[in-house]
C-alpha cells in the first residue's frame, strides 16, 4: 500500500476564530502532539499541546497566538522512510498532509504509520541483517540491488541508516541460503561489511522499540 492510503480527516484542524479553549478540548480528547490550523485550505502552521497549556486567556482567538506556530508537513506519495524521519524530526505523532496544490487534505497519525511499518516485509519476514559501507562517490543502489540478486538472494528491504564524512552505510535485510557468497561479493566490490547478523538482535530491538511506541501512544 501506498502512504497517501493512510491519510485521515477524522480530526478537523483549527481555523483561526477558534478558541484556545476549543484547542485545549481538542487536546484533552486527543493523544495528539500538535493540532493544524488552517484558512480555506491553507496550512498556517501547528499549534502545540505543549504551548496551548501554557496560555491563561482561553477565550483568546487562535488567530492572536501565531508566533507559537510551529511549520511542518508532508505531501501525499510521501515514501515511508521520509515520513518516519518528519515524525522523529519534528518530534510529533501527527503530519499534515499537503497536495500537489498545497492545499491541507488531511493528516497522517504515527500509530498507523508504526502499524504499517511492523508488518512490512522489511520487520516480519526472518532473514538476515547485513550493514555494509562503502565510500559516498563510488556508492550506488542500484550496485547494491545487482550483488544481491546475482547471489539468488531476495531483498526485503534497504535504508541508508548512516551518513558520516565520506562514508555511507546501508541496512539491508534478506532471504538467502548464501550469505558468505554475498558477503564476499561485497567486499570484491570494496563494500565494508559492518555487521552480519542472523535472525537479529538489530531488528527485534527495532520491533519492541516499534511496539512499545505505539503501546505508549495508545494510552
Amino acid at each position: 500500500m501506498q502512504t497517501i492510503d493512510y491519510i485521515v480527516n477524522d480530526v478537523k484542524a483549527l481555523h483561526l476564530n477558534d478558541t484556545i479553549n476549543k484547542a485545549k478540548l481538542l487536546f484533552k480528547e486527543l493523544i495528539f502532539t500538535h493540532i493544524p490550523v488552517i484558512n480555506n485550505n491553507n496550512l498556517l502552521g501547528l499549534i502545540a499541546e505543549s504551548d496551548i497549556h501554557t496560555l491563561e486567556n482561553d477565550a483568546t482567538k487562535i488567530e492572536e497566538i501565531q508566533y507559537l506556530f510551529e511549520s511542518f508537513y508532508t505531501i501525499e506519495n510521501v515514501n515511508w522512510f521520509d515520513l518516519l524521519k518528519n515524525f522523529a524530526s519534528n518530534k510529533a505523532n501527527i503530519i499534515p498532509v499537503l497536495d500537489k496544490n498545497k492545499k491541507y487534505v488531511g493528516y497522517f497519525e504515527l500509530t498507523d504509520i508504526l502499524h504499517f511499518f511492523n508488518n512490512t516485509p522489511f520487520l516480519k519476514e526472518n532473514g538476515t541483517i547485513l550493514v555494509v559501507s562503502k565510500n559516498k562517490e563510488n556508492y550506488s543502489l542500484s550496485e547494491v540491488s545487482q550483488i544481491i540478486e546475482r547471489n539468488d538472494a531476495k531483498l526485503f528491504g534497504a535504508f541508508i541508516s548512516k551518513s558520516e564524512d565520506n562514508i555511507i552505510e546501508i541496512t539491508l535485510k534478506l532471504s538467502t541460503q548464501n550469505i558468505n557468497e554475498i558477503i564476499q561479493t561485497f567486499r570484491r566490490y570494496d563494500y565494508t561489511i559492518v555487521i552480519d547478523i542472523k535472525e537479529d538482535d538489530y531488528l527485534n530491538n527495532l520491533k519492541e522499540r516499534s511496539k512499545y511506541l505505539q503501546k505508549y501512544l495508545n494510552i
